[in-house]
């Protein structure tokens, strides 16, 4: 579903023919009736602004100007943005609207940004420090830096205009969005997650949520930012070297995929791995790595891969390590069990707001298997699998931190024991709204201490002792 250049001039459908009057910026900025990108419907939002008329008429033109067979066989897009780029400043020499040498310079970006990228939203793609781009309506954009929501001005002309955008970013992927099938969730190429909504589910506008995907930090960087000390990331590549399976329990946008994918970077590159994702997010460093993706339904309902079905295809596949971006469902029970038939060191995600209510979802999770299994041999499966549970959470600063590390013990009479290792101790907030508090060892030695040991990444029972361990402001 590869789109063509013309397709991404024009947006969802084609304008007509130009006549004779509208071979001029001027004369195509009278005709109301251009569909496509800088096109809009009769009666949604108010009546354009000069500049945004100027914007319309000047996109018309490209395409009546541009050889756009020429252009497509273009593969380099730097060459293709240059090719646009020049276009628009050729227009533009010829238009008397009274703009500075900024203003015309601000109208080519806009207007490349509407042909080539994401339209209004594109520089907040390029901005890295960017984390999520939420769109509620044409109007109603925020973006999330630091943790922290705050609103952004400007924003799509229309509905239509949203809804082209949208259609532009699901298209890339291989994917439609209609009446038909009115909801989307696809992976960007570079990782980012995206989720586009439009009617008749969402009432009041198209919606889109772009979720950004957190490259370069490692663990050395969550570090640094005082997501953990130094200690604790010692402690945790021990545990990941010495194969303890770890789940990474977290709630939405606490950073369990960063936190994940930075314990994966401790697994020897002499190692296969298999990750197994909803959405390709991981990026592992290590030579030997087959990523496995899920499949969603096509138009007729069929064709559907699941993320249980991709766990048991990859025990068929020799791995050393799996690791499962999020488990949801019935893929609990084969996790589970390729844990406990000899596929140690796995790792893999799930959204608990603490390590009990994680290892308690883990137990509502397996039911979804459909399998008629007492409670007890539900927790032994459990308790057996599951070494350590590593909680992230984003606290009310917007900064994110883990802040506990359980070891899962033995199955009692009263339930699956779980011992704090480490914890995040909340004193307070600041004037300036940022959280105070400190990182602490619980005073607690994990039974799996002689494991590590074994595999020769011993750590000293005095990492354990109770008190503050030495922390890093965050960044």
């Amino acid at each position: 579903m590869s789109r063509t250049l013309r397709d991404r001039l024009t947006g969802r459908a084609a304008p007509p023919a130009p006549d004779a009057a509208a071979t001029s910026v001027r004369g195509a900025r009278s005709d109301a009736s251009a569909s496509g990108m800088f096109g809009w419907r009769r009666g949604e939002g108010n009546e354009l602004s000069p500049v945004e008329e100027l914007k319309r008429a000047i996109h018309r033109q490209l395409i009546e100007r541009l050889d756009l067979e020429a252009l497509e066989a273009l593969d380099d897009e730097a060459q293709l943005t240059l090719r646009i780029r020049q276009a628009v400043a050729d227009l533009l020499r010829g238009e008397t609207t009274p703009l500075s040498q900024a203003e015309r310079e601000t109208l080519v970006e806009q207007v490349v940004y509407e042909v080539i990228g994401l339209g209004p939203i594109e520089p907040f793609f390029r901005d890295r420090t960017v984390s999520d781009i939420l769109i509620n309506g044409p109007r109603d954009i925020y973006v999330e830096r630091g943790g922290r929501l705050e609103r952004v001005t400007g924003g799509f002309r229309d509905n239509a205009h949203l809804l082209a955008v949208i259609d532009r970013i699901v298209s890339r992927v291989g994917r439609r969005i209609d009446e038909s099938s009115p909801m989307v969730d696809a992976r960007l190429p570079d990782g980012s997650r995206v989720n586009a909504i439009i009617a008749p589910l969402a009432v009041d506008a198209p919606v889109l949520s772009i979720r950004r995907f957190g490259a370069g930090l490692g663990a050395d960087q969550l570090v640094d930012r005082g997501a953990m000390t130094a200690d604790m990331q010692r402690f945790l590549r021990a545990c990941v070297r010495a194969r303890l399976n770890i789940l990474v329990s977290g709630g939405t946008g606490s950073g369990k995929t960063t936190l994940l994918n930075a314990l994966s970077s401790f697994i020897p590159g002499s190692e296969r791995v298999i990750t197994i994702e909803d959405a390709a997010e991981l990026r592992l460093q290590q030579e030997h790595v087959v990523r496995l993706e899920t499949r969603p339904p096509n138009a007729e309902g069929k064709g559907e891969v699941t993320m249980r079905d991709l766990v048991k295809n990859a025990l068929r596949m020799r791995p050393d390590r799996i690791i499962i971006g999020e488990v949801r469902a019935g893929e609990a029970l084969d996790m589970l069990q390729a844990m406990n038939t000899g596929h140690e060191g796995s790792l893999t995600t799930v959204h608990a707001n603490t390590p009990r209510d994680a290892i308690g979802r883990l137990e509502t999770m397996v039911r979804f298997a459909g399998a008629d299994l007492p409670d007890r041999a539900v927790r032994e499966q459990v308790s057996s699998a599951i070494d350590l549970v590593v909680q992230a959470s984003r606290l009310a600063d917007g900064s994110r931190r883990v802040v506990s590390i359980c070891e899962v013990g033995e199955l009692t009479s009263e339930g699956i024991v779980v011992r704090e290792l480490f914890r995040f101790r909340r004193d307070g907030v600041r004037a300036d709204g940022t959280v105070d508090g400190a990182f602490e060892a619980c005073g607690v030695t994990p039974r799996f201490l002689d494991r590590l040991a074994v595999a020769g990444v011993a750590v000293p029972a005095a990492l354990f002792q109770a008190g503050d361990a030495p922390t890093s402001e965050a960044a």
